[in-house]
């Protein structure tokens, strides 16, 4: 099987591997503001690159807010921050476009898909980054924004409102592609949006997000290219292509029980392009008949009020049931064999007593990516860190560095 990647060219070669660049999101610092989020990176950064990567350059997958995306672009703000990044050996080459708001010390919940992309603020929002990162990335490096999955489906009462969404939705995508179309022939850079499936987003599983694309993505953003800019439907689909592409978040996938080799077999017979691996571990339990109170009083542990944290449970027959959130699926008395709950959890943990991670899916996907690449971004991306149990928390530097410590001796053995 031969995989689909963006093209790409650079001498860059600190924190890349044979498989791709590594890094991990700042999404993990607190910050919307500009000037906060500088200073947590001048913070921990350096200290995370002298241990990973003293001698060459590291990589940053940088998230900013909505109002960090705009104070950037004031003054001589850019100026000061590509100033940072050639003195600290640094460069960004993907972004955490996803949360628009505020991520950290709120409440945030079903907000972090707000403004969806049925809106003209997210559209907005996200052709800033672009810009931003345009104006940040390396010669002849491919660049990536990844994204919500068009918006939250518990937003919408009716198969006909949910139907409107998805329209609205892809039709603003194809302003994007269209945008990043002009930016290439302008400029040369190859940047994608990657969209990211997660648990009750309007695209959740793998399978979502291809038909999709096929059914949905592909016929419009054709027939826009097509009667608008006059191109032959043969290269309007390839411009979607490059543009467009999978954020393979390995935790939501994870929690979906979904078979990683099919799904990455599957974009590449279609033709779709996975832009960026997202590496994170989730919660996972397997109930028997004597400890279920005890499984149950774990998970209770990581019940907290700042994220959705869902849960998608596996019956004996193998059939799904999802909970919008772990209250709902505490208060639940299905029989069920196995729940996975969306906590993002340190990649180099894989027991916590009662209750396990994830990781093997990570190790999983790694293997694939180590055996024929499918992407040239990995990003770790374990946001929860300050909502984690006292127990689980270290200092954040030391807790990124075993991180990516871990994804490297994975890819490089």
């Amino acid at each position: 099987m031969i995989y689909n990647t963006i093209s790409y060219n650079s001498n860059i070669n600190g924190m890349e591997l044979y498989a791709g660049h590594l890094t991990y999101c700042t999404n993990i610092h607190a910050g919307e503001s500009w000037a906060a989020h500088f200073d947590a990176l001048q913070q921990n950064f350096p200290l995370v690159k002298s241990q990973l990567s003293p001698d060459k350059p590291m990589g940053i997958g940088l998230r900013l807010s909505n109002q960090a995306s705009i104070e950037i672009l004031l003054g001589d703000n850019m100026f000061q921050f590509k100033q940072w990044l050639q003195q600290t050996d640094a460069y960004v080459f993907t972004m955490n476009g996803f949360p628009y708001g505020g991520f950290h010390h709120i409440q945030v919940k079903d907000q972090v898909h707000a403004p969806d992309w049925t809106t003209t603020d997210r559209l907005a929002y996200t052709l800033r980054l672009f810009r931003i990162l345009s104006a940040l990335l390396p010669p002849g490096m491919d660049g990536g924004i990844s994204t919500s999955p068009l918006s939250y489906r518990h937003w919408y009462d009716t198969d006909n409102e949910l139907a409107q969404a998805r329209m609205a939705a892809t039709k603003n995508i194809v302003l994007v592609a269209e945008e990043l179309h002009m930016l290439k022939q302008q400029t040369g850079l190859t940047m994608h949006l990657d969209i990211e499936p997660e648990p009750d987003g309007l695209l959740e599983t793998g399978g979502e997000f291809i038909d999709w694309y096929q059914d949905e993505l592909l016929p419009n953003g054709i027939q826009h290219f097509t009667e608008k800019l006059g191109i032959a439907a043969k290269d309007a689909e390839e411009i979607i292509k490059r543009h467009i592409t999978l954020c393979y978040d390995v935790c939501h996938f994870a929690i979906g029980y979904e078979p990683h080799q099919a799904v990455i077999d599957e974009l590449a017979e279609k033709g779709i392009v996975a832009g960026k691996i997202q590496i994170s571990a989730a919660l996972k339990a397997t109930f028997t008949d004597n400890n279920r109170m005890e499984v149950l009083d774990a998970f209770r542990k990581f019940d907290e009020p700042t994220y959705l944290h869902q849960v998608i449970a596996r019956r004996p027959d193998g059939a799904l049931i999802r909970y919008k959130d772990l209250p709902d699926a505490l208060a639940a008395e299905d029989e069920v064999a196995e729940w996975r709950a969306h906590f993002h959890v340190p990649v180099f943990v894989e027991d916590f007593d009662l209750l396990q991670s994830t990781r093997s899916d990570i190790e999983t996907v790694l293997s694939i990516q180590q055996k024929q690449p499918f992407t040239r971004h990995l990003e770790v991306e374990t946001y929860t860190w300050g909502v984690l149990p006292d127990a689980l928390k270290v200092p954040i530097s030391q807790s990124i560095i075993r991180e990516l410590e871990w994804i490297k001796h994975r890819l490089n053995n």
